[in-house]
């Protein structure tokens, strides 16, 4: 590859924002403080967005998380930190912000399966639509957990491209990857755009960094690695976890630290670097390259990403995820069978079950949450009898 130094680049900022079932009303009925933080994040990441318009960055939402925005109950004890109902019209009427869809349950769909693959697109388009009037066209698989086979199903979703960890992408032609371009990825005759997140630049924005060093690393890579006429950097990392983000002196955290201050840098024409939504880098720059993505996921604790040992590592993780993969099996097993009215009742609410039950957070925190996820089977399982 020949190198070239390329000052001008565009950049894409993402924030990822989940909560487990449930897990709203846990903490704002037992642990107010950290409530407070992290309903703090979600408002504080709109609020930058119409303080700052120029400033352009994506924010995707689990569907579980917002079903609890939606909830009378989660409104109304919330209601001393934030407005909710206002806060969700915000998320609408900022236009900066690009909303990117999800599975609703936050499952690892490469664990889960294929069956439920659909359904869990499904939804999460639709409580887009309640909450914010839009269908996502851009996708962001929980935990970063991809593989090629899920293509077909986002495509039929609505999807049409999807963010991966830069690592996993594996360009055709032999050449080496540019992290800082996007590609084309084909499975069965079904193509979608690929946009790879820089894992090292990505490690950076959830642990805390300013704008000078942003934009000298940022300057470092694109030596590197690019040799793309208009390069595309891409950062994603959570947006409500860690102290950075939950930090309630807005000038200490991340907003108020690092965006704010690079944004006024771009107004003034200090930094060469031009914030963008997906949607609009797309159309103006298609992809030209053809690339596998390898199956795997992004770096979480002591874990590269390289497999799934943060979710499926220990043997209790494994026989949690076979059981669901079982009792997922038999709702399907019995829903192609002839059905009555009480059936089709209990059908349905051991579809919920199961559909919660893959939700990752049981099994990334392994034995300590283990028992959310069987709790969920034993309540399918007796739906299922």
């Amino acid at each position: 590859m020949t190198k070239k130094n390329s000052s001008h680049f565009f950049y894409a900022m993402g924030l990822h924002m989940h909560q487990p079932p449930h897990n709203l009303k846990l903490l704002i009925e037992h642990n107010d403080w950290e409530a407070q933080q992290i309903m703090k994040c979600y408002e504080r990441a709109v609020r930058y967005a119409l303080k700052y318009p120029q400033g352009e960055f994506h924010v995707d939402f689990s569907g579980v998380l917002i079903e609890q925005f939606l909830d009378p109950y989660i409104i109304d004890k919330y209601r001393c930190y934030v407005d909710i109902p206002k806060m969700l019209e915000d998320y609408r009427r900022a236009k900066n912000i690009e909303i990117i869809g999800m599975g609703y349950y936050h499952p690892i769909f490469p664990l889960i399966p294929k069956e439920d693959w659909p359904e869990q697109l499904d939804k999460g388009q639709e409580i887009f639509k309640k909450a914010f009037g839009i269908a996502p066209k851009g996708f962001w698989p929980s935990e970063m957990a991809f593989c090629m086979e899920m293509i077909p199903e986002l495509i039929k979703a609505g999807y049409e491209y999807v963010v991966v960890d830069h690592v996993h992408v594996k360009p055709k032609d032999g050449k080496p990857l540019d992290p800082f371009q996007l590609y084309t990825s084909e499975y069965d005759g079904v193509q979608i755009t690929i946009i790879p997140r820089h894992r090292d630049m990505s490690n950076a924005q959830e642990s805390g960094l300013n704008p000078e060093w942003f934009l000298k690393e940022s300057q470092n890579q694109l030596e590197k690695y690019s040799v793309a006429k208009d390069p595309l950097l891409t950062t994603w990392s959570d947006g409500e976890n860690g102290g950075w983000f939950r930090q309630i002196d807005d000038n200490a955290g991340f907003f108020g630290y690092f965006w704010a201050p690079l944004l006024e840098q771009i107004k003034s024409k200090e930094a060469k670097v031009k914030t963008i939504k997906f949607s609009d880098y797309i159309k103006s720059h298609p992809p030209k390259m053809i690339a596998n993505v390898n199956t795997g996921a992004w770096n979480v604790a002591t874990t590269s990403g390289y497999d799934f040992a943060q979710w499926n590592g220990s043997g209790s993780q494994k026989k949690a995820i076979e059981e669901l993969c079982q009792v997922s099996g038999r709702y399907w097993q019995l829903v192609k069978g002839k059905l009555t009215k009480e059936k089709m009742e209990k059908l349905a609410k051991a579809r919920q079950a199961i559909l919660d039950a893959e939700t990752s957070c049981y099994l990334f925190w392994g034995e300590a949450w283990l028992p959310k996820l069987y709790d969920k089977l034993n309540e399918a399982r007796a739906y299922l009898e």
